[in-house]
């Protein structure tokens, strides 16, 4: 038996999903939240993360071939709406990978102990550019995703959380509750939204991002041992882990920033403040940044090349123009043309940081209009999965939500769209005008334009894509 097909057990199944959305980026902004930041976590992952991780499930289990939610959807609403998801679940990459190529800067200033530097938006906008092209051009000569990816997550993430937790924990029963950081004297009120910090609204969909891409985890669900059992088990206890990693960690930083002074974008702040503390030389800091950077560069490297497969293979089904030649790729499985168009546009949305000189308002921007974008894609994976139970009834669905009848299956689906709903209005609603406008355009622009290409499509760019690989093959770039 090969690796590939041994079985895993519910153990490893946590540690795969909870590896799927660990991150040190979304602390700084669950911190900015306050108190509030318990309330907000509990929410995103009632109605949001559990609810998408069992809708997951149930379709991953009903049609496991390969594909995923272009699979699921397409397979409900038509090639139509599947492809609208191929394409949203791409292009969601553009400001997300602006927003974590945004870290570099800081990290890149910290690792010389230059703080001002790297929270200079010119210096930020450089690093994303020169970096992100490096690596571009690195993944079209090279296999990229192989270099280095299990070495980014330990660097970029595991070391990071660990450092954190640990330095805070000390700060923490040294200076006790500090009366000017973002939590402040602790009071039951301070835990929901009202008049004083409706403010925190803004920072909703940043904390919802913490759990996007839990759907990932249901890729796992043929090789799970004992799955209908294990995989709510393992999606319960690895969101309670995901909850316990970032809560304790934001709210150990949230105590010693000071209040306003928050930067979403740098977590070293909070490392050269907890030196600060505990009397520590900032080469620690240093040290951290330098790390994080290393691994962050790696991250974005494996990150790269995935979801341009999915385009890959929407264009070989005809649903792009061939002229296009996205269909194309090279021995390394990467379209060049895809990868080329994704790093252009990724440079233009980059352009924010020049034009706008308040570095948190730019990822926040970044940070919302990725986490709308990507919901879209949920809802149209919750309509799926309601209009499958009703055309489908008794496709064998080894997971299935609820045992029997709809009611279960309609309350998850419910609480999911309810609650994007909920995070839409109060994201714009709570935002400055710039943010609100600027991730209404991204989100409206990103939607349209698969529904513009879609009504143009010809027959004829399928017959002419075939004719293109079977003339040149299926590596035809070199």
């Amino acid at each position: 038996m090969s690796n590939q097909n041994k079985m895993i057990g519910l153990s490893t199944f946590i540690g795969l999903t909870m590896a799927l959305c660990a991150t040190v980026r979304s602390i700084p902004t669950l911190a900015a939240a306050g108190w509030t930041l318990v309330t907000y976590i509990i929410f995103a992952v009632v109605f949001f993360a559990a609810p998408i991780a069992f809708i997951s499930g149930e379709l991953s289990t009903m049609l496991p071939q390969e594909g995923g939610p272009q699979l699921w959807v397409k397979t409900a609403l038509g090639n139509k709406w599947g492809f609208v998801v191929a394409w949203l679940l791409w292009v969601q990459m553009f400001p997300g990978m602006v927003m974590v190529a945004s870290t570099l800067g800081p990290l890149l200033g910290n690792t010389f102990g230059n703080v001002a530097l790297g929270n200079n938006h010119w210096f930020i906008l450089g690093c994303i550019l020169i970096i992100y092209w490096i690596i571009t051009f690195l993944n079209l000569k090279f296999d990229m995703a192989k270099v280095g990816g299990n070495i980014g997550v330990w660097l970029g993430v595991y070391i990071p959380v660990l450092v954190i937790f640990i330095m805070g924990v000390f700060a923490l029963a040294k200076v006790g509750i500090v009366a000017h950081g973002y939590l402040g004297n602790f009071s039951w009120s301070k835990l929901l939204p009202n008049l004083q910090n409706m403010d925190t609204f803004k920072y909703l969909a940043g904390i919802m991002f913490i759990f996007v891409g839990i759907e990932m985890s249901s890729v796992y669900m043929p090789r799970l041992k004992d799955a209908t059992k294990n995989y709510t088990k393992g999606v319960f206890v690895s969101l309670i882990g995901l909850v316990l990693l970032n809560l304790v960690n934001a709210t150990l930083v949230a105590n010693v920033v000071p209040d306003g002074k928050m930067e979403l974008s740098n977590i070293t702040q909070p490392i050269l403040i907890y030196c600060h503390i505990l009397g520590l030389p900032t080469i620690i800091a240093n040290i951290f940044s330098f790390m994080v950077f290393i691994g962050v560069l790696l991250q974005l490297s494996a990150w790269v090349t995935g979801p341009s497969k999915t385009i890959i293979q929407v264009a070989r089904d005809g649903l792009l123009p061939p002229k296009f030649k996205f269909h194309r790729q090279n021995e390394y499985g990467v379209s060049r043309n895809v990868v080329l168009t994704q790093s252009i546009i990724i440079s233009l949305f980059a352009l924010l940081y020049g034009v706008m000189e308040d570095v948190n308002t730019v990822f926040l921007t970044l940070t919302n209009a990725t986490t709308i974008i990507y919901s879209i894609v949920y809802i149209l994976i919750a309509i799926a999965l309601i209009k499958l139970r009703k055309e489908q009834p008794d496709t064998p669905r080894p997971y299935r939500i609820g045992k029997k009848g709809n009611s279960k299956a309609l309350t998850v689906t419910t609480m999911l769209i309810l609650s994007i709903i909920i995070v839409v209005i109060a994201t714009l609603g709570s935002s400055t005008w710039v943010i609100g406008v600027l991730v209404g355009l991204i989100t409206i622009i990103m939607f349209v334009i698969p529904l513009i290409i879609n009504k143009f499509k010809k027959d004829a760019w399928l017959t002419e894509t075939k004719k293109d690989l079977e003339v040149h093959g299926d590596n035809i770039e070199n």
